[in-house]
């Protein structure tokens, strides 16, 4: 399989690319990494050192040499942020070139959009899989080990949580994309409730859960993401009768509190030019930039630390003629040495898992969720040997001593 990474030199698509190559991977024969400038480029094709790697210098908006470079490939991923607002234009260059695509996806900005093209696609006889990472990708996948569990659904309930554990640091470090965790806090979400797609405020739907160790009771929040505009609409899942389905996040406390000040002083508004000085810049790219410079500025100062993190997924419905509550988890921690040098190993690994199962058969015709996409044991499979603990049923209370949520 040729590959073509759009945005390669990211920290998590180089963190895809990594592991593309890596000694229990398969299915790639040439991988071109292809960003806006050389030197990052230059330095992730010498830290791969692997010779199915290569670079370009590529400007996307150059439609006429981004089709040149997807004509060469046999699927491209995307991995250029999703408010830099270039997705649907690479998604139909994809189409144009008729090589397959995948993205990160994320907070669904333009998901619904994308999935109106279904039919064209799979006319056409080509393959888009949509958020396919971490969260979303590995989420929809738990939800899927779950909803197969059931025969009636009432409710899929997604959560992801992250842990922190060493000195405190006096330098904020951005688990993801700036723009990201930006949007999640500042941005209302849609949900899926009562049957039907409603939208809610940010940093909404406080629920605190009971985990198992590290995690403890741990509170979370709805926020933006893709996973309730595909999931609940799936096959397997919105024929067993889903009520209801939410994603919620959790974040270290104190990067918590950070991102609650940081949208309060109006960083909420990334997107929306500020003028000083007669010199128009959008508070994302201002405070993108203040980051890095106060993360390379402090590198020295940030203390040493790992992160350990959960994605669960809990069903409600029946099963067998009773009522039933089932779960799925996927459990990570940084302290592992496969994970040296990934910025967010289960988002960059979760990709790389998808890219090389679907070059396991032949590609399915459309454009997917994770979900609709991937047989559950085979994906689960992949994150087991990439040493990411796999659970079904872990014990999760509520504060009051209760069992598992209701």
């Amino acid at each position: 399989m040729k590959i073509l990474v759009l945005g390669a030199a990211g920290a998590m698509a180089s963190g895809t690319v990594k592991d593309l190559t890596a000694r229990y991977s398969r299915n790639v024969t040439d991988i071109v990494l292809a960003d806006i400038s050389a030197e990052p480029l230059q330095r992730l094709t010498a830290a791969i050192g692997d010779p199915r790697v290569s670079a370009t210098v590529l400007d996307i908006t150059d439609r006429a040499s981004l089709g040149a470079a997807l004509r060469r490939a046999d699927l491209c991923i995307n991995a250029i942020p999703t408010f830099a607002g270039h997705q649907m234009a690479i998604f139909e260059a994809c189409y144009e070139a008729g090589v397959a695509y995948v993205d990160f996806g994320g907070m669904g900005v333009v998901t619904v959009e994308q999935k109106a093209h279904h039919a064209r696609w799979q006319a056409a006889g080509l393959t888009a899989i949509l958020g396919l990472g971490a969260d979303p990708g590995i989420s929809n996948v738990i939800c899927k080990a779950v909803a197969e569990r059931l025969d009636r659904i009432d409710a899929i309930n997604l959560y992801w949580a992250a842990r922190r554990f060493g000195p405190e640091s006096p330098v904020l470090v951005p688990p993801y994309a700036v723009s990201t965790v930006l949007a999640e806090y500042a941005n209302p979400s849609r949900q899926f409730i009562d049957g039907a797609l409603v939208d809610v405020a940010a940093q909404s739907g406080h629920e605190t859960l009971v985990l198992p160790e590290p995690f403890g009771p741990t509170q979370f929040m709805f926020s933006q993401h893709s996973e309730p505009l595909t999931v609940p609409f799936a096959d397997g899942i919105r024929d067993k009768g889903i009520r209801q389905f939410t994603w919620k996040l959790h974040l270290p406390e104190r990067e918590h509190e950070a991102w609650i000040g940081l949208v309060k002083a109006g960083f909420g508004e990334f997107d929306d030019p500020l003028v000083v000085d007669g010199h128009a810049l959008t508070p994302g790219r201002f405070l993108d930039a203040l980051i890095r410079r106060n993360v390379e500025r402090n590198h020295a100062r940030i203390p040493a630390s790992t992160v350990s993190d959960i994605h669960l997924a809990i069903g409600r419905g029946e099963r067998h003629g009773k009522p039933a509550t089932v779960n799925c988890a996927v459990l990570g921690s940084s302290e592992d040495p496969l994970y040296e040098g990934y910025v967010d190993p289960a988002t960059s690994m979760g990709l790389s898992i998808g890219v090389q199962l679907m070059g396991d058969r032949a590609l399915k015709p459309g454009v997917w969720g994770p979900e609709e996409y991937f047989d559950v044991e085979a994906f689960l499979r992949e994150l087991t040997a990439r040493h990411f603990t796999v659970a079904t049923d872990i014990p999760v209370g509520r504060p009051d001593g209760t069992g598992r949520p209701a």
